[in-house]
């Protein structure tokens, strides 16, 4: 950008009067202002001495800096779970009173040369809000999906209990409903575990499961070939005529890699009886 306005010296002039742009900057957002010292208690986030770093790294084009800067913010806000809506009044206010510092510049500096320059300035200052507005906003979500995902995995782990009856033999009982997404993780357990635990015989009971959609139950045959893949035996306990009726239709037959028994308390007879 061609030097009409002189960056360096807008960036130092709103170094300069910083507490009069903090004062502008926390009439224009009431509502984060009475938050500041909550933000700052709950995420250990200064607002105002933030606020001074964007406006620097915006003015100086400090592309870089904005970028990871902005990253960082989005993160932090992410972790600590706050409000959205103070972030974007704060940066809005920020942009506001920017605007207002750089023509408080002006008119210290009697910068004849104002209509010229003007929309480069604009560009370089709105260009450089936005840009953090917008790495902010995608490195937030980014966390919150994989924060997300991390807890559904977790509780996912946890509704797949496999629970040793003896050295060689455990059940797990499945519930609910199934989607790929489950059965994924079903599949890991278990296998995982089949080999961790040295299991020879895996009871799943489905006794708690009332229907299953062709893809699942595609997955689960997959499974229990992977048991057998393993050197262990299934055994399925528990289903249910709706169930039968369905995997009958389809044409499919696990006989072949597993053995059924009609209820859980029959099959831990057997086993450990």
């Amino acid at each position: 950008m061609e030097n009409v306005y002189d960056t360096k010296s807008i960036s130092e002039y709103i170094t300069n009067h910083n507490e009069d742009f903090q004062n502008k900057l926390l009439t224009e957002a009431v509502n984060v202002a009475s938050n500041i010292e909550g933000i700052l208690r709950e995420g250990n986030i200064d607002l105002l001495k933030n606020a001074q770093k964007l406006v620097l790294y915006v003015v100086e084009n400090r592309k870089d800096d904005l970028t990871i800067f902005a990253k960082e913010e989005g993160i932090a806000w992410a972790k600590h779970s706050l409000t959205l809506a103070f972030k974007l009044e704060w940066v809005h206010a920020i942009r506001r009173a920017l605007w207002y510092f750089i023509r408080l510049y002006d008119q210290t500096h009697e910068n004849e040369q104002l209509a010229k320059g003007f929309f480069e300035l604009e560009e370089l200052v709105n260009d450089g809000i936005d840009e953090f507005l917008n790495s902010f906003f995608i490195s937030y979500s980014q966390y919150k999906d994989e924060l997300i995902l991390s807890q559904r995995q977790l509780v996912e782990h946890l509704s797949v209990p496999i629970i040793p009856v003896s050295q060689t033999v455990a059940v797990l009982p499945l519930i609910g409903t199934f989607d790929s997404y489950r059965m994924d993780i079903i599949e890991e357990k278990v296998l995982t575990d089949i080999s961790k635990h040295r299991i020879l015989t895996l009871i799943i009971d489905l006794s708690g499961i009332s229907d299953m959609d062709e893809v699942t139950i595609t997955h689960f045959q997959k499974v229990l070939i992977g048991i057998t893949l393993m050197g262990a035996k299934s055994v399925i306990t528990g289903l249910r005529p709706e169930l039968v009726r369905k995997m009958v239709h389809l044409g499919i037959d696990l006989t072949s890699f597993t053995e059924t028994k009609a209820t859980l308390q029959q099959t831990l007879n057997n086993y450990l009886g």
